[in-house]
């Protein structure tokens, strides 16, 4: 696979020049195409000044969209077909070599200068092999430097003389160093990971994947897919990004405006879920049994205990006529709207307009002739407005959550048979506030509250969404996002093995049975392309411990990267940390300094009075501060190109049992996509063996 990176000896037959000219007229291209958004006048083409608003908005989005990012290739590769593909015509596309890009480009005349990453046409550039060229003559890969096209690779690949092999600019592109935010990976996207972008929006899908598989990168590149190819119905609907925290999504909230997708919008359960301010917090055991699935029973059946049957008739009076409905029919008109499942507050709303039917009835058997506005009449009646009321009155959801956690004979009634006595004891308050307003709402009460609410009233659904690091939401969490994508798809990202919460889920299946989404596509990705060979077959250690049934991964990194072990003395712990985060620092790329939250505080200090600047995680790392000092309870979804690592064993103790404890470590050895430097006083666990010893680096034991 030849890759040309220099000036040949003859510029005017030179094939990297001429590639540089058709970046030079894309550019120009794209420069007319947004001018031509900008001089658009609508001023003739809007009934009124709402349609011109919203035309506008339109537009507006449209330019942000078309601006051209002078460090982002517009192209980063050539498809050369061996006949003209008909998806391709469909498009408007004539001839037979097509450039792929993170946009369409079009000239004045509307011919194609870039396809979209996503069109059908674009397909091969991620599938095509030496065994299914799929009708390809030849692929070929750019490389940029600082928004320069300055190399080119041809793979030819219906030339059985040329041996398939690893793409050098696909790999110096996974393995260039990160700093800043995440970046798109459209221009090395695997055929693994192009499945997954590219399967239809009618399902929904589940990706199982191990550190450095990109799944989080594939999660974002799916929906602007889906968003391409179902822009108007997605459009109509909405889609959503839900990360486990503010850091994770302030890191990935670049990639999807690069793809030119402005409108997604991101949230973390917690927001999706705040109707209340959460100003409390609950043990692990009080918040694994909230969190548990059996929390919507006891709600459900908290809500229906308002209901009462009645007991005496509703009597509406009407001029001189007085209509009576008996207690037995009101009984009736009750119990068919408890069997029809519907919610509590459209039964609520319906119950009115039902016994002002029944009161019609009678009217109509008197020889009257009312009409819909005199039901409607009735029921506003003050007699069936009481009735409603005594029956079946309206349920503030985050007043019911309160009485059912600080009124034990309550949750005693409404969990009977669902709760143990112990499991009601452990999530009931010891000191009952006493108004919603006051309480000190935990993370978890919000997501009780959030299902008493769609209990009384749907929650509006959306077209797609995405759900990462989804191993470590309670089934109640899972529930919670379930309503938001009831009638649409949802895309599901996870890690078992990196699952770190004491509710984490344990199959894929369960997880997917409580999101309402049973039966749905579970895709494994165990092949990675950031964390280095060495560090992910040194983490996979732990897997045994962790995640038994997972597959190892494995990398295909060329370079092992960096790895060392550094055992000292207890008393040179802080400067041996601070020696390894100088030494990542005289190398490019960003450091990751990740500690157990316990020791954030001395290593704060120590970093401050060395002078060494350094950057809360989500902040954005820049050439003067490259260093990011993260909590290992922050430090899932991150990647840094170096990481130091202080202390596992603090890591370990700072949860609650050993499992969780190495699942967390071992998220903290995996952010690394250069190299690792683990500095140690304690003692590793047992399942990473003991390299080294106090006062001297050590390299890890082979096996």
């Amino acid at each position: 696979m030849p890759s040309h990176a220099h000036e040949p000896q003859h510029p005017g037959d030179d094939p990297l020049q001429r590639e540089r000219a058709h970046l030079v007229s894309s550019r120009s291209a794209l420069r007319a195409m947004r001018a031509d958004a900008e001089a658009l006048n609508i001023r003739d083409v809007t009934a009124n000044w709402v349609n011109a608003e919203v035309l506008q908005g339109e537009i507006d989005a449209r330019i942000k969209a078309l601006a051209d990012l002078s460090h982002t290739p517009l192209f980063f590769g050539r498809l050369d077909y061996l006949h003209a593909p008909g998806l391709a015509v469909a498009e408007g596309a004539s001839g037979e070599n097509f450039y792929i890009g993170r946009r369409h480009v079009h000239d004045a005349d509307g011919d194609p200068m870039v396809i979209d990453w996503r069109a059908p046409v674009s397909q091969p550039f991620y599938r095509a092999s030496k065994k299914a060229p799929m009708d390809l003559r030849l692929r070929r890969r750019f490389g940029y430097t600082g928004g320069e096209l300055t190399a080119y690779e041809d793979e030819h690949l219906t030339d059985p003389a040329e041996a398939e092999q690893t793409s050098r600019l696909l790999q110096s592109e996974i393995e260039r160093p990160r700093v800043g935010p995440m970046r798109d990976i459209v221009a090395t996207i695997q055929p693994e990971q192009d499945e997954i972008v590219r399967a239809g929006i009618g399902g929904s899908v589940c990706v199982q994947g191990a550190p450095g598989t990109g799944k989080t990168a594939v999660g974002l590149h799916r929906v602007a897919y889906l968003l391409y190819a179902h822009r108007e119905r997605l459009a109509r609907s909405g889609t959503l990004v839900i990360g486990p925290n503010d850091s994770f999504l302030h890191y990935i909230e670049q990639v999807l405006p690069a793809l030119g997708e402005l409108e997604v919008k991101q949230a973390t359960v917690d927001t999706l879920v705040g109707h209340v301010e959460v100003r409390g917090a609950d043990d692990a055991a009080a918040a694994t049994v909230k969190g548990d699935a059996r929390m919507a029973q006891v709600l459900r059946r908290a809500i229906r205990s308002h209901i009462t049957m009645p007991e005496e008739p509703c009597v509406v009076v009407r001029g001189s006529r007085r209509w009576r409905v008996p207690a037995y029919e009101l009984e009736e008109i009750v119990q068919e709207l408890m069997d029809r499942e519907i919610r509590y507050g459209a039964a609520h709303d319906a119950l009115p307009q039902r016994i002002a039917h029944a009161v019609l009835v009678r009217m109509e058997q008197a020889g009257e002739a009312p009409d819909d506005r005199v039901q409607d009449a009735v029921a506003r009646n003050p007699a069936v407005k009481a009735t409603v009321k005594a029956v079946w009155p309206p349920v503030d959801p985050a007043k019911l959550v309160l009485r059912l956690l600080g009124d034990a004979d309550f949750l005693a009634a409404q969990a009977a048979g669902i709760l143990t006595p112990e499991e009601q004891k452990t999530i009931l308050w010891a000191k009952p506030a006493r108004s919603a307003k006051s309480a000190k709402w935990s993370s978890a009460d919000a997501v009780l509250i959030d299902e008493a609410m769609d209990l009384v009233a749907r929650t509006p659904s959306l077209g797609h969404v995405v759900l990462d690091e989804a191993q470590d939401l309670s089934p109640m969490q899972y529930r919670a996002v379930g309503r938001r994508c009831s009638t649409g798809s949802a895309t599901v990202l996870g890690d078992i093995a990196q699952g770190t919460t004491p509710w984490a889920t344990n199959t894929w299946e369960e997880a997917l049975a409580h999101l309402g989404k049973p039966g749905s596509t579970v895709e494994e990705l165990t092949q990675g392309f950031r964390v280095p060979r060495e560090v992910i077959a040194y983490a996979s250690r732990l897997l045994p411990a962790i995640a038994p049934d997972l597959a190892e991964a494995t990398s295909i990194r060329e370079s092992a990267g960096d790895f060392e072990i550094r055992a000292v003395a207890a008393d040179d712990l802080d400067a041996s940390v601070l020696a390894a985060c100088q030494d990542a620092l005289t190398k490019e790329g960003s450091i990751g300094l990740i500690a157990a939250e316990a020791r954030i505080p001395l290593l704060r200090a120590a970093l401050e009075a060395a002078g060494i600047s350094w950057l809360a995680p989500g902040e954005e790392t820049s050439a003067a501060s490259r260093l990011t000092l993260v909590p290992a309870t922050l430090a899932k979804g991150l990647e840094y190109d170096y990481v130091v690592l202080d202390e596992p064993a603090a890591i370990v103790d700072g949860e609650p049992d050993d499992r969780t404890g190495l699942r967390r470590l071992y998220v903290c050895l995996t952010r690394p996509v250069s190299g690792l430097t683990v500095v140690h006083s304690a003692d590793l666990p047992e399942q990473l063996g003991q390299p080294g010893r106090p006062g001297r680096p050590g390299r890890p034991a082979a096996g």
